[in-house]
């Protein structure tokens, strides 16, 4: 869990996640994430949520959770602490997590809700499932 990505906590990588639209095309071929051109602007190119009227400012840090990176049995394990977009008015139907400390903000992974999720006037949870052998975010066997 060192190779390109460095997931040890305060000497690590910085991870961030960004949500987006059912309008856009996350999976198996996104290999990094693409800030909009003009920060200021709604990153509408890339079917980012807009930050335009929905308190969505954009990628947000994650926090490795307290003692992980961890290995049980043959397996490697991750867990994030669960993140809070707070006080927005969104829809999403997915999530990119990736590493803002690469050149390139690689991709670590794609989340598909499975459908919209939305918030009105209130807080996106993304709640990481548990961190042990069968249900760890990232589980390297």
């Amino acid at each position: 869990m060192k190779g390109v990505h460095n997931f040890t906590p305060s000497t690590g990588n910085t991870f961030n996640i960004a949500l987006f639209t059912s309008s856009a095309t996350l999976g198996a071929s996104t290999t990094a994430y693409t800030a909009p051109a003009d920060p200021a602007a709604s990153p509408t190119s890339t079917n980012e949520v807009s930050t335009t009227g929905t308190n969505y400012s954009g990628p947000q840090a994650l926090t490795t959770t307290t003692g992980f990176p961890q290995a049980s049995g043959t397996t490697a394990l991750l867990d994030f602490d669960d993140e809070v977009f707070s006080a927005v008015s969104l829809t999403a139907r997915g999530a990119l997590i990736y590493n803002d400390s690469a050149s390139s903000d690689e991709a670590v992974m794609v989340l598909d809700f499975g459908e919209d999720k939305t918030a009105t006037t209130g807080d996106f949870t993304i709640q990481f499932p548990t961190g042990d052998v069968s249900n760890a975010i990232i589980r390297i066997a």
